[in-house]
């Protein structure tokens, strides 16, 4: 009979003595651990960048540029020194030509004798180094798989060359067709995305940008341009 209303006793005080009591909200913000102890979640690399090169080949299409129609094939070749650092080499080469706003707005104005002709920039190809930083590794699920992936951002220098239709402004008519080719140089930025296949193949995307600084058609002076390119490539490392 003791040894019951022992039993109930201890089921009583384990039951209804906050002291001991772990909520279920406590068990997630683990404040009923001792606070000297500290609780880290780790996530293990399955695959690493360090001391590996990298090739990459893939095509997109270019984003900027009202009057153009774009796209772009590009060439990377680079080296992680770490898992965050690392420096690449892109080299893209560039096709365009003029788009439909482009034509809109050069088609003849009712009761005009000529219609407006836009000025536009094609950018023929641009080679930069970047320097990288890799400072993100996720994991994602879908579709009872593991999606490994790693977030890369560049910067750095570049060339760019492209064809304008600048004398169309100076000469008129009888500059209709004619391109200009000009080289410039300026700051290259890329922000990318590195989806695993296995140790020595990926799928890559990047968002990359070169601004430069060009002379002005309409005022003296020169005013900063820009080229975006948006791409998807294979990469093998090795």
């Amino acid at each position: 009979m003791k040894s019951k209303i022992l039993a109930s006793l201890v089921l009583f005080t384990l039951t209804f003595t906050t002291n001991l009591f772990a909520s279920e909200k406590d068990i997630y913000e683990f404040s009923w651990l001792d606070p000297d102890k500290e609780v880290f979640v780790l996530q293990n690399r399955k695959f690493r960048k360090a001391n590996n090169f990298h090739l990459n080949l893939g095509g997109g299409i270019t984003t900027s540029g009202a009057f153009v129609d774009a796209t772009t094939i590009q060439g990377r070749a680079g080296y992680f020194f770490t898992e965050d650092y690392g420096f690449e080499i892109v080299y893209a080469k560039n096709s365009g030509k003029d788009n439909e706003t482009s034509k809109g707005v050069s088609a003849t104005v009712p009761g005009a004798t000529t219609g407006f002709t836009p000025f536009r920039r094609i950018t023929e190809s641009y080679i930069g180094g970047l320097f990288l930083w890799s400072p993100f590794y996720s994991k994602i699920n879908t579709f009872n798989s593991i999606v490994y992936m790693d977030w890369i951002f560049g910067l750095g220098y570049a060339q760019l060359k492209e064809k304008n239709n600048k004398l169309r402004f100076t000469q008129g008519q009888t500059a209709q067709g004619i391109e200009t080719p000009e080289t410039h140089t300026g700051i290259i930025w890329q922000a990318g995305l590195k989806f695993y296949i296995d140790e020595s193949f990926s799928i890559r995307t990047d968002l990359t940008a070169v601004h430069y600084s060009a002379p002005n058609i309409a005022t003296a002076g020169k005013s900063y341009k820009s080229n975006f390119d948006a791409s998807a490539s294979i990469g093998y490392s090795f």
